[in-house]
Order: C-alpha cells, then sequence, then structure tokens
C-alpha cells in the first residue's frame, strides 16, 4: 500500500447552508468558512425617487420600440400610422436595456450609477432639444424631455449625491 491512500468513512459532516461538503457543487475549502451576507447599503428616498423615474423612461423606451415595430401606432392628432423601422427599434431596444440597467444600479445604490445617470440623462436632453430644434413637435418628446430634465436636476440636488458619497 502507498501512503497516498484517501481515507473515507462513509459520513459526510453537514455545513450550515446543509451542502455536504464532498459535493462537487462546493468548492476547496468552503466548509470550513461559513459565507457572510454582504451588508445592506440603506437606499435613500431620493436614490428611490430616480430609480422611479429611469423605470419609467425604460417603459417609455419600450413603448417607442413597439412603436418602430410596427406592433403600437403613432399617433398624429386623430391619424394613427404603423411603420416599421429595424435600426430605430435596434437603438430603441439598447435604449430600453440602458434604462433598465441604471435602475437596477440604482436600486442597488451602486456609485457609478449616479455619474452615469447624469451623462445619459444630458445625452437623451441634448438630442430631445435637437428634436425640437427640427421638425418634430412639441408633444412627440415632451414625456421625455420633462422626465429626463427632471432627473438630471434631482441627480444634482447635494442629497442626492449625498447618498451615493459623491462630493
Amino acid at each position: 500500500m502507498s501512503d497516498a491512500t484517501p481515507e473515507t468513512t462513509g459520513e459526510t459532516v453537514p455545513t450550515e447552508s446543509g451542502a455536504r461538503p464532498d459535493s462537487i457543487l462546493v468548492g476547496p475549502g468552503a466548509a470550513a468558512a461559513p459565507a457572510t451576507p454582504a451588508p445592506a447599503r440603506h437606499r435613500p428616498i431620493s436614490v428611490t425617487i430616480l430609480a422611479i423615474g429611469t423605470g419609467l423612461l425604460a417603459a417609455l423606451s419600450i413603448v417607442h420600440l413597439l412603436q418602430a415595430l410596427g406592433i403600437f401606432p403613432y399617433v398624429i392628432g386623430p391619424f394613427q400610422v404603423r411603420a416599421f423601422s429595424l435600426f430605430y427599434a435596434i437603438m430603441l431596444g439598447l435604449m430600453a436595456w440602458v434604462w433598465i440597467w441604471v435602475t437596477q444600479m440604482l436600486w442597488r445604490v451602486e456609485r457609478g450609477a449616479w455619474v452615469f445617470l447624469a451623462a445619459l440623462a444630458l445625452f437623451n436632453l441634448s438630442f430631445d432639444f435637437i428634436l425640437l430644434i427640427g421638425s418634430t413637435t412639441v408633444s412627440d418628446i415632451a414625456a421625455s424631455f420633462l422626465i429626463n430634465g427632471l432627473i438630471l436636476l434631482y441627480c444634482m440636488l447635494p442629497s442626492t449625491r449625498r447618498a451615493f458619497e459623491i462630493a
């Protein structure tokens, strides 16, 4: 016999989570140290309001995405127009994904969410302003312009900056 023969007793010692230490799903040394959950970060009301606003913008982007796919019609006064634009649908799908991602970051109170949200709101405001200068009517982008403006103003409040620990 060699010295490298493993000792097996047939008994397993259950860990705190109930998993067996010899399971293939448990990494080496996992039974020795119990996992402690990360401390939950406090979410102030200002961050919750920002998350709700970005959720509204995500829903608005999804509605515009469905319009670009021709599922929902564009409503211009008494007229309803259905149109399909693949490029517009792809861009609005990406925008909806970004708004959902920012909403999740805000809900977890991640520090980078504040900077990304401020830049994204400013970016969207500039595009909405360019659309206003062009031939687009105010009613087409009023909701997006208003919500983005309010989010940008709310981001710049000192209480919101303190919530993300930004000087």
